[in-house]
């Protein structure tokens, strides 16, 4: 079976969420599984582009208001564990972020480049997989632009990672999609406005979110889409996203001050701790609590100052925050250094190596997300023997069980102040069952949350619309 994931974010080569981490990962396990599944995502001007090689297959023009010339490259000397395609632009996408003022241009010329390029190929595609809203257009475009009829009985899929960002624009630039039949139009518009997510919702073959609970979540929380999902629900499914478990391996991971497995988990996460309680001036005896994230309302973030100035009174924990986001979060955050000096401490800004070491190092992961449809990061800290504290949202509660109840993590009910707070408490208590605790860190590496099973479940789902 050949597959096309076609997404604005791919890790390595341009990654601000876990969307880039899911597209960089489930087509190499796809292609474990026998199929040939390849990505096709915009050409960034960043250090991925500066550092590598590329050849030209396919060269096209295409109108957007005007003219614009473009390239499909592929990437030599690939190593990827897929073929990747970038569809390269120069005077519409080439920047070097992923993000910008114009993304309704830049996402529209990215995705009617790329159907020009898959129209002529010879052997069509058996499935294209759409990734959120800047790639939601496709599925309409497909189906109803008289320039892509060629392509309309190929099955499309559409994966909501994040509900909440739709990319709406107005009904003035509509010219710019390729010609149709225009009584068709309400395929695009949701609410008077064009909605590329909703578009993708109604036109594609089926419709996924990356874990069941976010599935139902979203019928009744969806940022406007509530009715239409429900409406939709026939050919809505949740599928539980993964993680890379060769990327995520404390036992071979290049950025870790020591590596360690299962048997030496003890030894391993201890010097990982030394290391970074002394870079950052914390006190290694006691627990170690850590976030690592976007400093955004849907993480809770807004919560962590007081969480953290409330939990850190008593010096029986240290806190270390790692992330970048909300100015005004960061400031706060960044003041509770002074106010707990050898308890707490930040790195504001992203920095991937650091990520690695604060999962191997903590002994807990603070995650108070409001929204948080899969969630990686709690997958993440299991593999590494870190106790995930989460919100009981999306993602998280699927994945995590409260180690009250049988279970192995820490759950609370409701980003609030208190509830944060409150499980923290209970983390402490929990660490300080010394023997049980070192029993549930052998447990928990022990999960598998690897991409096989996810991997697999995508290809059953292809294979429906494919008899």
């Amino acid at each position: 079976m050949t597959i096309f994931h076609i997404s604005a974010e791919c890790y390595p080569i341009a990654k601000v969420g876990g969307l880039g981490d899911v597209v960089g990962a489930l087509p190499k396990y796809q292609n474990k599984l026998g199929q040939t599944s390849s990505v096709i995502m915009p050409f960034y001007d960043n250090k991925f582009t500066k550092s590598h090689t590329f050849k030209r297959v396919f060269k096209g023009r295409f109108n957007l208001g005007r003219p614009f010339d473009f390239d499909i490259l592929t990437l030599e000397d690939n190593t990827l564990g897929y073929e990747l395609y970038l569809v390269h632009i120069p005077g519409l996408l080439y920047t070097d972020y992923v993000y910008s003022s114009n993304d309704t241009e830049r996402f529209l010329g990215f995705q009617i480049a790329t159907l020009d390029w898959l129209v002529q190929l010879e052997q069509k595609p058996n499935i294209v997989h759409c990734h959120d809203h800047h790639t939601g257009l496709i599925p309409f475009m497909m189906s109803q632009s008289y320039a892509y009829h060629k392509l309309r009985s190929t099955p499309t899929v559409v994966t909501i990672h994040n509900g909440q960002y739709q990319g709406w624009f107005g009904h003035d630039k509509i010219h710019l999609i390729p010609p149709f039949d225009f009584s068709k139009v309400g395929l695009l518009d949701w609410k008077h406005l064009i909605n590329p997510l909703a578009s993708a919702i109604k036109c594609a073959w089926k419709v996924t979110t990356v874990s069941p609970n976010y599935m139902q979540e979203l019928m009744y929380a969806a940022n406007g889409l509530e009715d239409l999902l429900r409406y939709e629900s026939g050919k809505c499914v949740g599928i539980l996203n993964g993680i890379d478990d060769k990327v995520w391996d404390p036992a071979t991971d290049a950025d870790l001050i020591k590596n360690y497995s299962i048997k030496t988990v003890q030894s391993g996460k201890k010097a990982n701790k030394e290391w970074l309680c002394k870079e950052f001036n914390l006190n290694p005896n006691l627990p170690l609590f850590a976030f690592i994230g976007r400093l955004v309302d849907e993480k809770g973030a807004d919560l962590l100052p007081e969480i953290f100035n409330n939990s850190l009174y008593h010096k029986n924990l240290c806190i270390m925050m790692l992330g970048s986001g909300d100015t005004r979060v960061e400031q706060q955050l960044d003041r509770l250094k002074n106010q707990h000096p050898g308890y707490y401490n930040t790195y504001i800004g992203y920095n991937e190596r650091l990520a690695h070491i604060v999962y191997a190092a903590a002994d807990f992961l603070i995650m108070p997300s409001r929204v948080e449809p899969c969630g990686l990061n709690q997958m993440y800290a299991l593999r590494y023997g870190t106790v995930p504290i989460v919100n009981k949202v999306g993602g998280l509660k699927d994945t995590v069980e409260d180690f009250d109840n049988n279970g192995f993590g820490v759950l609370h009910d409701g980003a609030t102040v208190q509830e944060g707070s409150f499980a923290i408490y209970r983390a402490i208590n929990f660490f300080n069952a010394t023997d049980r605790f070192k029993k549930n860190r052998n447990f928990i590496m022990k999960i598998d949350h690897s991409w096989d099973r996810s991997a697999q479940a995508y290809i059953d789902l292809y294979n429906s619309l494919n008899p």
